[in-house]
């Protein structure tokens, strides 16, 4: 623990023995314990907040209590005259945990956030009327124009604490950097020296510590140092391993048959939307319950499912990281990740949900082959661009009114998600403003930190590495250890060898292929080998349903045939980038049904189990980021006519066209005879390209992207007559991939116009 006192004198030390007796005697009606005392740094850092006014930084493991520091500080504070709390918290379920956990204490809390829009008024009124201790918002809250206009300056004047919770968001060196979190540190200027500040994370290196602290000193002349309460971070509880199997169908057997042999109920982590959705439907079964929960989760359910895994009526949450930071289940048993995240530090975060209230909990990884692909991926869709920054900033320096978001995508070439990210930093920096009616540019300057990106994309690189670095992980060296190397990742430099995971001792878990190892568990309370217990790790007796298991795999790593949607609407702004219809007139609205594409398949998307891999090796790129147009492979043909087969059309399409590609002619070309010949249909080509036509790139939202395909498409009159002679008949439209569905939209639009029958788009790859 970073922390020093100074001598003090036996005035303050009687008083610091009054404070401490309040503060114990509100811990324990928080705990609702008669014995409940404080872990090492909490009073410290409470009367640091009380008594000093002080500016403190906690670090500390998850469990160790750091919500009941800001508690009982807010609460002592309200005792002593002081305004409500202010708690800046990141998610919606951890204010619901926070805001039960503090009414058990006798603080009167609310939370401000998305899930209850409805009772606003009335926890305004509350404050209004200083009936509130302590009010919870999420950071994003602050940059609504309303909140910002009419509850900020009041709260300002009145609070008594802010409490900025999850603080290694503040940074974009963490492992979850949120722009609008850098917005406190404005908020922190404002309150002045007077406001104690508390900040705490779990998940913080010395050098998210050391940022986050730069930005809670903002401060005036004379004001005491942020004090810094640092604490090991090892788990005593946790049992971590490691197992690399050799592809998504050994991994899926193995969970699918030793999930029932782990402790309890718990979560098992994936990387994507879908590999959590395929997972529970794999391992839901009578008796044993795994539901999905991920970023398409909706609130009301996420309450549901948070709920239903804390009264242990689930077996297993198959999630995202979307659960996260915030849930608080103590006696969680397991956390399995099925994929690795990009960093240690966001690994440790996540299993950190385990054992904080049990003598123990398992933790196991089983890292993919396709990890380092979606890390790229997500690496590179957070990290803005010059060159889009300035293009936003001089749309909004020429407008004379506010731009919307969906204005501003018809203005400049941003992928809406990357648009919305982007307005978040330039927003926290200064640059532009939230407004009513959209954003406006403040005229401040501005420079894009083309060194402080460059080092954030070095250190994930890093951190990558970090964490290949733990996978590899050899038992029998001293000096190695999974809890060390993470808590080393943290810059613990107090962890020794745990003892406990499978490179300080044999595996823990069954090894495919291998017969189950004597094990001891070294940690008290747990069962031993040989004690006749059924130990979560060890084989079972009996696994008389593995036929069953790998049957059930078989059918999801062998399913094919992704539906995909039709577009139905225009992107708006398509006036703005040089978009008009035939006659002249504007494009825009609902997509006329005649001119409509019909329900398509893609093979697999690029994300789900057992596809990512092959599907990523037939479509992939060269070191210079240019697609190689590689030999469609046996094994996808086969695929490819088991999705027409299993094709519930209304009318069987009589002809197949291609989309010409400029970047891999051979593959789709290929494609689409091969299908022409197997199915028995009209090989019709493939569609013409305007004079002058380039491989796309660049397009990336709506918008742009249409204006770039407008004209791209050319109907030769061979074909023309060819379509003709169909009669109306459908027309089996393939691509390699299919990506924002534009490409297929515009060619079969033009199919349409020239008066073909439906068309149905067909391609190998749903990319999102």
């Amino acid at each position: 623990m970073d922390s020093s006192s100074p001598t003090t004198s036996p005035a303050l030390a009687t008083d610091r023995s009054a404070l401490r007796a309040e503060a114990q005697e509100a811990l324990q009606a928080l705990t609702g314990r008669a014995d409940a005392d404080f872990h090492d740094g909490q009073f410290e850092a409470i009367a640091a907040l009380v008594e000093e006014r002080r500016r403190v930084l906690v670090v500390q493991r998850t469990g160790w209590g750091k919500s009941a520091v800001y508690f009982l500080a807010a609460l002592l504070q309200r005792r002593r005259g002081s305004g409500p709390a202010l708690i800046i918290s990141p998610l919606i379920a951890l204010m619901r945990d926070q805001v039960a956990a503090a009414r058990r204490a006798g603080v009167r809390a609310e939370a401000i956030s998305s899930a209850n829009p409805t009772q606003w008024s009335d926890i305004e009124s509350a404050l209004d009327t200083d009936e509130l201790d302590v009010l919870l918002v999420s950071p994003e809250r602050l940059v609504n124009p309303r909140f910002r206009a009419e509850q900020m300056p009041r709260l300002i004047e009145r609070c008594g604490l802010l409490v900025i919770d999850e603080a290694h968001c503040i940074s974009d060196w963490g492992h979850d950097f949120r722009p609008d979190y850098r917005r406190l540190r404005d908020l922190v200027a404002e309150l002045g020296d007077q406001v104690p500040v508390l900040a705490t994370t779990a998940t913080a290196n010395s050098r998210v510590v050391a940022d986050v602290a730069e930005q809670l000193g903002v401060q005036t002349d004379g004001a005491a140092p942020v004090l810094t309460l640092r604490g090991t971070l090892t788990r005593d509880s946790l049992r971590l391993g490691c197992l690399t199997l050799p592809d998504d169908r050994a991994r899926l057997e193995y969970l699918a048959r030793y999930l029932d042999d782990l402790p309890g109920s718990g979560i098992i982590y994936t990387l994507t939307v879908s590999a959590a959705e395929d997972l529970a439907d794999l391992l839901n079964r009578p008796g044993r319950r795994v539901v999905a929960y991920t970023g398409r989760t909706d609130s009301e359910e996420r309450a549901e499912l948070e709920q239903a895994l804390k009264d242990n009526e689930v077996k297993a949450l198959a999630a995202t990281s979307a659960l996260g930071m915030g849930f608080d289940k103590p006696d969680l048993g397991f956390v399995v990740h099925l994929g690795a995240p990009s960093s240690p530090v966001a690994y440790y975060q996540q299993v950190g949900r385990a054992g904080r209230a049990t003598d123990t909990a398992d933790v196991l990884l089983l890292p993919g082959r396709e990890d380092r692909a979606i890390w790229e991926y997500f690496a590179t869709a957070s990290m803005p661009a010059q060159a889009d920054a300035d293009a936003v900033l001089a749309e909004l320096g020429a407008s004379g009114s506010p731009l919307s978001t969906p204005a501003l995508e018809a203005r400049v070439d941003v992928k809406r998600s990357a648009l919305e990210l982007l307005l978040k930093v330039l927003a926290v920096e200064g640059a532009v403003d939230s407004v009513r009616g959209g954003w406006v540019s403040t005229g401040a300057a501005w420079a894009y930190d083309a060194p402080r990106y460059e080092n954030v994309a070095r250190a994930r690189r890093e951190e990558q590495q970090a964490m290949l670095d733990y996978e590899s992980l050899q038992p029998g060296d001293p000096q190695q250890c999974r809890m060390m190397f993470l808590a080393r990742q943290l810059d613990d430099g107090t962890a020794t060898p745990c003892g406990r995971c499978d490179v300080c001792t044999d595996p823990w878990y069954p090894v495919p292929g291998s017969a189950p190892a004597p094990r001891t568990r070294s940690h008290e309370g747990a069962p031993a080998a040989g004690d006749g217990s059924d130990a979560p790790g060890t084989v079972p007796a009996d696994h008389g349903d593995d036929n069953a298991s790998r049957e059930a795999v078989s059918r999801l790593l062998d399913r094919v045939g992704v539906p995909v949607d039709p577009r139905k609407q225009w992107p708006q702004g398509l006036d703005r980038v040089g978009v008009t219809s035939e006659s002249g007139g504007p494009v825009r609205g609902n997509i006329p049904p005649g001119e409509r594409l019909e329900e398509g398949r893609a093979l697999a998307r690029m994300s789900d189990l057992g596809w990512a891999v092959p599907l990523r090796n037939l479509l992939t790129v060269d070191e210079q980021g240019r697609r190689v147009d590689a030999a469609l492979t046996p094994a996808i043909a086969n695929r490819v006519v088991e999705v027409l087969t299993d094709w519930d059309w209304q009318r069987r399409p009589a002809a197949v066209l291609a989309v010409p590609s400029m970047t891999r002619p051979g593959l789709v070309r290929d494609l689409g005879a091969g299908i022409a010949r197997i199915g028995k249909m009209q090989d019709l080509g493939q569609l013409g390209l305007s004079p002058g036509a380039t491989p796309q790139r660049g397009a990336r939202n709506s918008a742009f992207r249409v204006a770039a395909l407008w004209d791209r498409f050319t109907i030769p009159p061979e074909l023309a007559e060819q379509i003709a002679a169909l009669d109306g008949a459908p027309i089996l439209l393939v691509d390699d991939e299919i990506d924002t569905r534009w490409t297929m939209t515009i060619a079969g639009r033009l199919l349409r116009r020239s008066g073909s029958g439906p068309v149905l788009p067909l391609a190998l790859a749903l990319v999102s």
